[in-house]
């Protein structure tokens, strides 16, 4: 404040007098106290720098003090009133936008070194495609659509929990985004509601989320005696319930984490019980076998399940029917079809779990095309290819 004060000072000096080189401008931060001083060197009246800004003839210095002499120094003091009224007007608005420049600056510094932290602020106002919140100091936040939870309802007036996602700089004023989507926010809830994750006993290995739906979270401790899975879920489910009443209900499946990658697959696509698995790294693609009851349960609504789990093990997850022991003679393999359907369109069924004619009749048509990316026309087609099979 005090080096803002100082140059809309100088500013008025330069402007009165061409420059502010031999002016010293001296503001008392505690009293407010103001002064301004320009330093001068006494030359004879005909002297030919008698015209340069820090020289004054003799018979001026006379009158500011009859005892003065040739090459001594005068410091006279400078008014306020002795600029007039158009620079000192001029020179508040200046003090004013510089004010307003200096506290948009605090606050993109401020919040810039608090992204990734979690707010809680009150719902100011609902607009199109955002809502805007304010925190305890007044500054507006903005909490765009697409970072909210599809669930999300806020209402004007309540209090809301997301983390600083960014913040942006726009022709010179900041906008502080939050969200409530990042994997992010989810690991601060994490934190705040469960000590031992706090204090650094439980580390949050990876966190992979569909908002509002379903996450997974992998964790570890690093204290043989405690059992990091319980330590999240808590009694009765009574620490996971305080993070899934703020996420809506989103579904949260918290998993112990290990570096036995076929372990942490199997543990990944729970509630679901694997039978076997290969895994190839080149690829990075993983084939799980399981009984056919828990096929449904590994792929999930929407696919969603494996969706995630593919993500927290970071590798390519297909599902297979272990038929082993009871085999269905009158089933046909969908590889089988090649010849008739595009191997394309038998990988996308694989990829949700179906890889039998009979799976894929099993499934109405409209689940079909939910679960997959294939369109109804394509779905009809192959509904009426594995029918003739069967009549």
């Amino acid at each position: 404040m005090i080096a803002i004060l100082e140059e809309v000072f100088r500013t008025m000096i330069r402007k009165k007098y061409g420059t502010d080189e031999n002016f010293d401008v001296i503001i008392n931060a505690e009293s407010g106290d103001l002064e301004m001083w320009r330093t001068r060197e006494i030359v004879d009246d005909n002297s030919e720098d008698i015209w340069d800004h820090d020289k004054i003839p003799l018979t001026e210095a006379h009158k500011i003090q009859d005892d003065f002499e040739v090459g001594e120094q005068v410091a006279e003091e400078i008014k306020l009133e002795d600029f007039g009224r158009r620079v000192v007007q001029t020179a508040r608005q200046t003090l004013i936008q510089k004010v307003k420049d200096l506290e948009k600056e605090i606050l993109y510094q401020k919040y810039k070194d608090q992204v990734g932290d979690l707010v809680s602020a009150e719902v100011y106002q609902l607009v199109k495609n955002e809502t805007i919140l304010v925190d305890n100091e007044n500054n507006e936040l903005s909490l765009p659509r697409t970072e909210q939870i599809p669930k999300d309802r806020p209402r004007k007036g309540e209090s809301l929990k997301a983390i600083i996602h960014r913040v942006d700089m726009n022709n010179g004023t900041p906008k502080i985004i939050l969200s409530r989507t990042s994997p992010v926010f989810l690991e601060r809830l994490f934190e705040q509601e469960i000590p031992e994750i706090y204090d650094g006993l439980i580390s949050i290995r990876k966190i992979v989320r569909e908002p509002g739906e379903r996450a997974k979270v992998a964790v570890e401790s690093y204290d043989d005696r405690i059992d990091p899975v319980g330590a999240c879920v808590g009694m009765k489910g009574s620490r996971i319930h305080a993070i899934v009443r703020e996420l809506n209900n989103e579904n949260i499946d918290v998993i112990n984490y290990t570096e036995n990658l076929e372990l942490l697959i199997s543990r990944a696509l729970s509630p679901a019980k694997v039978s076997s698995m290969t895994i190839d790294k080149d690829t990075r693609r993983v084939s799980v076998f399981m009984k056919p009851d828990q096929v449904s349960l590994a792929i999930g609504r929407g696919g969603q399940n494996i969706k995630l789990a593919g993500r927290l093990v970071d590798m390519e997850i297909d599902v297979f029917r272990d038929n082993e022991g009871q085999e269905d003679d009158e089933d046909v393999a969908l590889m089988e079809f090649q010849d008739e359907i595009e191997s394309w369109i038998i990988d996308e069924f694989k990829r949700v779990g179906l890889d039998t004619a009979k799976s894929v009749l099993a499934r109405t048509k409209e689940e079909l095309i939910r679960m997959t990316d294939l369109e109804e026309a394509t779905v009809e087609e192959i509904l009426d290819i594995l029918r003739r099979e069967f009549e």
